[in-house]
């Protein structure tokens, strides 16, 4: 909601690339909901364009009038890191159309460093959270009710 601060996030996620890697890149890809706004601030720091994958099939892939030439050189970047495994989903996306994607960047990373998405991976932040088995939970957090964050629904 604050433009001028996801204007200096991305900013200094992009100054974290190094010069060789900002230079490479020729198109930020995001997935969307939660990366739209980030990719398109990526996009502007590093003077590329910005564009999402969705998945109104269940399945990540360019729409809306959005296209990347082959051998495209892309920079996939989202809003956290938990799993990874939106990531490497629209990783499959952009490959699949012909791009290649070099780098990936989040604003955080709750993976613990553990995400692995087959491209080095550059945060803003790192944030360790820890998790708990249900049967070992401490009590404070028993008292709560659970609810499944994210943008996947419920299984």
């Amino acid at each position: 909601m604050d433009a001028a601060r996801a204007e200096k996030l991305a900013r200094a996620l992009a100054e974290k690339l190094g010069p060789e890697l900002r230079l490479a890149i020729g198109a930020v890809i995001s997935p969307a909901m939660g990366g739209v706004i980030i990719g398109h601030e990526m996009g502007r720091a590093l003077g590329v364009p910005a564009m999402f994958v969705e998945r109104p099939d269940g399945i990540f892939g360019l729409r809306r009038g959005f296209a990347l030439d082959p051998g495209t050189k892309v920079l996939l970047v989202e809003d956290v890191v938990t799993t990874g495994l939106s990531s490497r989903e629209a990783i499959a996306a952009i490959e699949a159309v012909g791009a290649t994607v070099i780098a990936a960047a989040s604003l955080v990373d709750r993976s613990g460093g553990t995400a692995e998405l087959g491209v080095p991976f550059t945060p803003l932040i790192r944030i360790d959270v820890p998790t708990y088995s249900a049967d070992d939970l401490p009590p404070e957090l028993a008292a709560i009710p659970a609810i499944k964050p994210g943008s996947r629904a419920a299984e």
